[in-house]
């Protein structure tokens, strides 16, 4: 079970970021009374009563962007609303109920995912009494709050904590597993013209035919459910994808939508390229989708027939791939034959071994007798007249695996350094083909003796 992530989403104004520092203890968004400040998504891992879980920021809803990136920022706010687990609908007290407010009210009326309503800038008790407006909008759980008067960050926590997915059973049990084997996602995607439906074809002839075709929601991709040796398989088909400049209508624009939202549903990732074609700006951006979301990769090589016939080899493209990827270095690469079904039982039964690589769980002793060892062969240089330490790591999540590295500051860190101990675990544990997700976070005791205490820098590293 991965980290839940709780979206915090509003209007423009109501005070999003400035809640989202207030949660984090820490300034990570930029505050500004000036509309549209935020843009992207931003992130901080949660540890709260035993429990770790992001809080993603995102833009205001609704709001017309002056530079011309209206349509950027909603994408953020729609991949947002799709990672989460939990929404926190931001409103603002001192201001009332607005039109807009109403628009985003109807919109996440649609979303099935728990929320909570969060009534901000309450600055006095008073305030209070005069939030029943509010109400109409979602039927969920509502939270008073001010960040500048300090009021009900506790209650807002508890709140958020009642509504998060239940807590893994049996964590720290090495190589737990669930008690029944979850139906694999199965996202296929890549750049026109790479031979995607023809291997969706391919593996409904060869395995089992079509079983049934789930229509996913508006402007989102079709889900076909394959059975492979007893065990099922959805695989997300979606559309090719062109370059943005060619993007000649809403049909094309929302197929690159759904290519990315395709890849935020699946647990493993097949990356199309045609053995005839070069690396391009697209498969460049599917790429970079796929490692933001931390998702298990293969870099499925079509067409290979025809580069046999070039005189490639497979070594060759191999290297090639891993020189125009090497943040991703960890994703093996499959050789098919799409149109004569070469190879499509092997890309299949790899992309199983990935998903169950995924959902593994290490020992927390496991853990830590690795990295005193890569401590031991390499122990990480002076920086600013301090030694760096390393007290403890912990894995908090599966899929992706998420480690937590406790230390007495993330900072002392190099990134040399961090890349060795990235690598150490990569080749280490029991999920090598697999994104790792690793926190260091600084161990202080004034986290546990001063509630309200800002914790020191906290650093996200991928791998």
């Amino acid at each position: 079970m991965a980290v839940p992530r709780v979206a915090i989403v509003g209007r423009p104004n109501v005070g999003k970021s400035s809640l989202f520092n207030w949660l984090a203890r820490k300034l990570i968004a930029v505050v500004d009374g000036t509309a549209g400040t935020t843009r992207d998504r931003m992130r901080h891992l949660i540890h709260e009563e035993d429990r770790y879980f992001e809080i993603i920021d995102t833009g205001g809803m609704g709001i017309v962007d002056d530079d011309n990136l209206t349509d950027d920022i909603e994408n953020q706010i729609r991949c947002g609303l799709d990672e989460a687990d939990v929404i926190v609908f931001v409103v603002d007290g001192k201001t009332g109920l607005t039109p807009l407010d109403r628009e985003v009210g109807d919109r996440l009326r649609g979303v099935e995912k728990p929320k909570l309503l969060v009534v901000n800038k309450c600055d006095s008790p008073k305030l209070d009494d005069d939030i029943a407006e509010f109400f109409s909008l979602v039927n969920c759980e509502a939270v008073t709050t001010s960040v500048k008067g300090n009021r009900n960050r506790a209650e807002l926590m508890e709140a958020i904590l009642n509504v998060l997915p239940p807590a893994q059973e049996g964590e720290g049990e090495e190589g737990s597993e669930l008690e029944e084997e979850p139906e694999m996602k199965l996202a296929i995607v890549g750049r026109r013209n790479v031979g995607k439906s023809t291997f969706i074809n391919a593996l409904a002839n060869e395995e089992r035919v079509i079983v049934s075709e789930v229509a996913g929601t508006t402007r989102d991709s079709i889900d076909l459910r394959f059975e492979v040796d007893g065990k099922t398989i959805i695989a997300i088909d979606t559309p090719g994808v062109r370059k943005r400049k060619s993007l000649a209508n809403n049909i094309e624009y929302y197929g690159l939508i759904r290519a990315q939202k395709s890849i935020r549903r699946a647990d493993v990732v097949l990356m199309f390229f045609d053995s005839q074609e070069t690396v391009s700006r697209v498969d460049k951006q599917l790429v970079e989708e796929i490692i933001a979301n931390y998702k298990p990769c293969i870099f499925v090589l079509n067409k290979w027939d025809l580069a046999i016939e070039a005189g490639m080899t497979m070594d060759a493209w191999g290297n090639y791939i891993l020189k125009e990827f090497a943040s991703i270095r960890h994703a093996p690469v499959a050789f098919v034959t799409a149109q004569e079904k070469r190879n499509i039982k092997k890309v299949i039964n790899l992309a199983q071994n990935i998903f169950k690589q995924s959902r593994v769980r290490v020992t927390t002793g496991q853990l830590n007798r690795i990295v005193r060892d890569a401590i031991v062969r390499n122990r990480p240089p002076l920086c600013k007249n301090r030694i760096p330490k390393v007290f403890y790591a912990t894995q908090v999540a599966t899929q992706p695996p998420t480690i937590v590295m406790k230390c007495n500051d993330p900072s002392l860190f190099t990134n040399s350094w961090k890349r060795y101990l990235l690598g150490v675990l990569q080749d280490e544990l029991p999920f090598n083909e697999v994104p790792i997700k690793l926190y260091l976070r600084a161990r202080t005791d004034d986290e546990a003796r001063y509630p309200n205490a800002i914790p020191e820098e906290e650093e996200i590293l991928d791998i």
